[in-house]
């Protein structure tokens, strides 16, 4: 039986594509929110998106930042609003393809309960380890590990159910390693533990690794997606190092469910042309996230085999869902 938000979101669907008001008129110059709701890469990807997309459709596009429960503070406001294209939001995929398998209870269904618009961008992690372990490569961390399995412990920012905390038991499950998982909200504070030996291993975004590693202070060992970061172009990826692990993350933009085929449409074509840029390229490069321009359905196939790649990891690794 069809629930009563359910049942609102396809009347307002309904609504909106036979509705001859303005707000769906070309003319149109009421302001876009956009909302965001991480921190660092993923804001500045919003308001660069936000910045050309303004130029794009000639009408306002205001960046909101949202944080609080990974992402889903944002995502439940972008869930009750009206699917008219006033509102939209720049999400990680985590809450798509991670979420449903470590989550018992999640207020909102990720298939059902919003609009794909398109694909923007991509990052993966580094991993980065210090003078407890001493290790300068991946073999040599390996080497440790095997010999301080009682030590093998990691951390991870932004924390539980993220990309970084998913990397680490990738790793453990590569190596039949198992890992103990430390979260931290913010990776300087991480970094700073793996810098002082109080963490051997530490899992995070690669921009805010960079400072440490050049002054000596850490090791940057390997990164977790399928090509090298040209902000550290020595730096080999997890495969390359001989372990089995390939883990990104996609990035796109979403509305509420409901939105009529004619709103979407020129939002999608518009991102898409943003995201396909030299310049959008460059500007994203020193966060170490790539454009990675999608169609809403290419975006849904990424996210389903994320969600598939994710719910054999939580299984095989015996994660208990919180």
């Amino acid at each position: 039986m069809p629930t009563r938000r359910s049942a609102l979101a396809r009347l307002a669907g309904t609504a909106a594509a036979f509705c001859p008001l303005p707000l769906l008129a070309q003319d149109d110059k009421t302001a876009i929110r956009l909302l965001v709701g991480a921190s660092a890469g993923t804001d500045f990807t919003a308001r660069l998106v936000a910045e050309k997309l303004r130029d794009a459709l000639g009408r306002p596009v205001v960046v909101l930042q949202k944080l609080g429960a990974g992402q889903r503070v944002a995502l439940n406001e972008l869930q009750k609003s009206a699917p008219d294209g006033r509102t939209l939001m720049l999400v990680t995929s985590a809450p798509f393809s991670i979420y449903p398998h470590i989550y018992t209870k999640l207020d909102y269904d990720p298939l059902k309960d919003f609009t794909p618009i398109a694909g923007v961008s991509a990052f993966d992690v580094g991993i980065a380890t210090g003078p407890l372990t001493g290790a300068q490569n991946m073999k040599d961390l390996v080497a440790w590990l095997k010999a301080n399995p009682q030590q093998a412990i990691y951390g991870s920012a932004p924390g539980t159910g993220s990309l970084s905390h998913f990397v680490g038991i990738s790793l453990g499950l590569a190596l039949g390693q198992p890992m103990t998982h430390v979260a931290y909200k913010d990776s300087p504070v991480g970094l700073l533990d793996v810098s002082s030996g109080r963490l051997p291993i530490m899992m995070t975004g690669l921009s805010g690794m960079i400072e440490l590693h050049k002054a000596g202070r850490i090791r940057v060992i390997a990164s977790s997606g399928n090509a090298r970061s040209p902000l550290l172009p020595d730096v080999p990826t997890m495969q390359e190092a001989g372990i089995n692990v390939n883990t990104t993350s996609t990035v796109g933009i979403f509305g509420p469910a409901g939105m009529a085929p004619e709103v979407v449409r020129p939002l999608t074509t518009a991102i898409m042309a943003i995201a396909g840029t030299q310049e959008f390229r460059e500007k994203l490069a020193p966060f170490n996230v790539f454009p990675k321009p999608s169609t809403p359905q290419e975006l849904m196939a990424t996210l389903q085999a994320e969600n598939r790649q994710y719910a054999g990891l939580v299984k095989a690794s015996g994660y208990t869902p919180e």
